[in-house]
């Protein structure tokens, strides 16, 4: 497998940490000193699936391809105002393609999942051409009032086009039942019939115990990649990380002992946009002209479940 383009989007409506004072009990300082987010973007008037197909069309652009071109489409999405059908299905109509559509759920960890899917399809030879999307609304998920949860996400997505290639050097996807840690119960239609008590609440985050995992987490994936390949941390590029919060990220880098120029970070412009913070972030290097053809880079992420993905792929444009 190799990336051929990569594309994102973000709302239009940025949320600052100073317009959070207005209706929170909290500060900038307070927010800042936590996560190191100062502002992030959330759908005002937007529809997420035009947030997709924006990011989408960039990524087609990038791979100079077009919808015609596109064997399959592979969605990761956690919440958007359809249950049923697909956000794939939506992106595939709106895009003009003609190809079979999946929606994937792996929360922050999906975009990986996602490269996981589409390494299979394309060894298969069941596709040449595969569109992965990643379009996340964390931000209709969260209680407004709660300052521990709110203040974290944006909404967004990115995009990227892979196709038949040996860039991809190593994948490792992990799954932990740890349900409790960080979840979200969507409210179901009653029936007649329902002899239960049902609770539904905004999205639930122990934090503590989702920085633990996430760290000890990604740290291993990385160490087992880099060992299984046999490089070294510093034969690395860009260890283009999950973006959940400031202190996670650094706190990985501490860890794997790497400069802090080789670990990009845009959380503090846009928060965690879920599984969508990763392929953005790649777009966002690749359209600053930082990546170069045989560039060696790390991606890792990390989400609810508890998901873990990473990868090393080889930079191909």
């Amino acid at each position: 497998m190799k990336i051929i383009g990569t594309g994102s989007a973000h709302p239009k409506c940025a949320v600052t940490n100073h317009m959070l004072e207005q209706f929170l009990e909290t500060t900038d300082e307070w927010i800042t000193e936590r996560t190191g987010i100062k502002e992030r973007c959330v759908i005002s008037s937007e529809k997420l699936e035009d947030l997709a197909v924006i990011a989408a069309n960039k990524a087609l652009e990038d791979a100079g391809l077009t919808a015609a071109d596109i064997d399959f489409i592979i969605c990761s999405n956690v919440v958007n105002e359809y249950v049923t059908p697909a956000l794939s299905c939506i992106i595939q109509g709106k895009l003009g393609a003609t190809c079979p559509t999946v929606d994937i759920n792996a929360a922050c960890a999906g975009f990986l999942f996602a490269m996981d899917m589409a390494e299979d399809k394309l060894q298969c030879k069941k596709a040449k051409n595969i569109l992965i999307v990643c379009a996340e609304e964390p931000s209709r998920m969260v209680s407004w009032q709660n300052r521990s949860t709110c203040v974290l996400f944006g909404d967004g997505a990115g995009a990227a086009v892979v196709t038949e290639g040996d860039e991809l050097k190593a994948i490792r996807l992990t799954t932990s039942s740890l349900t409790e840690v960080l979840y979200y119960q969507r409210r179901l239609e009653p029936t007649p019939y329902i002899d239960k008590d049902e609770n539904f609440e905004p999205l639930v985050m122990r934090g503590r115990e989702v920085f633990k995992h996430a760290v000890t987490n990604s740290c291993r994936d990385i160490r087992k990649l880099l060992h299984q390949t046999g490089l070294e941390p510093n034969d690395i590029k860009y260890y283009v990380l999950h973006q959940a919060n400031h202190r996670i990220i650094e706190s990985i880098r501490g860890f794997l002992g790497v400069e802090e120029e080789k670990v990009p970070h845009n959380v503090e412009r846009y928060g965690n946009i879920s599984s969508a913070a990763l392929p953005a972030l790649l777009d966002e290097l690749n359209r600053a002209g930082k990546l170069h053809k045989g560039d060696k880079l790390v991606f890792s992420a990390f989400g609810a479940g508890f998901t873990t993905g990473a990868c090393i792929i080889e930079w191909a444009k």
